[in-house]
C-alpha cells in the first residue's frame, strides 16, 4: 500500500533531494508531498490524509514546535522532527509535546529514511493489532469504526454488540443463548427468537456482507471469510 508522507521545510534544496530521494528508494511506495511553511503544511493537514509527517523545526511564522502542538490537536500521526536544535532540552521539549523521534541536521538520507521505514512499521503493526477482519467486514477495536469493503456503516447498539462478539470468535459456532448471556445479560427475560430478529436485521444492514452470517441449524450462527 502507498504511503503519504508530508514534508514540512523550508529549505527548497532539501525538501527536493528527499521526495527524489525516497521515491526512487522506495520504487513509488512513499508519495512525500513537500510544504516550504507552516502554514502551507496546515493547510495540507487540513484537506489531505498522510501517514508520517517530517517537520523542520525552524520554519518561518509558524515554527515547528507550534505545529507539532496543533498537528496533535486534530490527528494522531507520527511526527519525526528535522533540527538543527541539538540541545537535550529541546530534544526533550519535542517529546513532551509529542513528537515520536528527531534527526538532527545535517543527516544523512539514507538514515532518514530507515528512520521513516523503522517508524511506519512500527505504526502499522500496531494498528493492525486494532484491527478485527473477517471477510470484507472490518472493526477497529479502539474506534469502533465499522466498515464493510472500506465503507463506514453503523448499527444500533445490539446488532452491533452481536457482530462484535461473532468477529471475536469468528469461525466458531456461537449459540443463541451465549449471544443472550453476553449481550442481554443473564437477568434478562428475553426469549431466543429475539437474536434470532437482531440477527436478521444485522444480515439486511451489513448487505453482500451479511451472508458470511451462517446459521447453523439448532446450534445458533458462524461468522466465515
Amino acid at each position: 500500500m502507498r504511503e503519504r508522507i508530508l514534508l514540512i521545510e523550508d529549505d527548497d534544496k532539501i525538501r527536493d533531494i528527499v521526495i527524489e530521494y525516497f521515491q526512487a528508494k522506495s520504487n513509488g511506495q512513499f508519495e512525500v508531498i513537500g510544504a516550504g511553511t507552516g502554514e502551507e503544511g496546515l493547510d495540507l493537514i487540513q484537506n489531505g490524509s498522510y501517514d508520517l509527517v517530517l517537520l523542520d523545526v525552524m520554519l518561518p511564522g509558524i515554527d515547528g514546535f507550534t505545529m507539532c502542538r496543533r498537528i496533535r490537536k486534530t490527528i494522531d500521526v507520527p511526527i519525526i522532527f528535522l533540527t538543527a536544535k541539538v540541545r537535550e532540552e529541546d530534544r526533550l521539549y519535542g517529546y513532551e509535546i509529542g513528537c515520536d523521534d528527531y534527526i538532527c541536521k545535517p543527516f544523512s538520507f539514507a538514515e532518514l529514511y530507515a528512520k521513516v521505514n523503522a517508524l511506519l512499521k512500527r505504526v502499522n503493526k500496531t494498528n493492525e493489532d486494532k484491527m478485527i477482519k473477517c471477510g470484507s467486514i472490518s472493526l477497529n477495536t479502539v474506534s469502533l469504526i465499522l466498515t464493510v469493503d472500506g465503507k463506514e456503516i453503523e448499527l444500533p447498539p445490539k446488532e452491533f454488540e452481536i457482530l462484535y462478539y461473532l468477529l471475536k470468535h469468528k469461525g466458531w459456532v456461537v449459540s443463541r443463548e451465549t449471544l443472550l448471556n453476553r449481550i442481554w445479560g443473564d437477568d434478562a427475560y428475553v426469549e431466543t427468537r429475539v437474536v434470532d430478529n437482531h440477527v436478521k436485521n444485522l444480515r439486511k444492514a451489513l448487505k453482500d456482507a451479511g451472508s458470511q452470517i451462517k446459521t447453523v441449524v439448532s446450534k445458533g450462527y458462524k461468522l466465515v471469510e
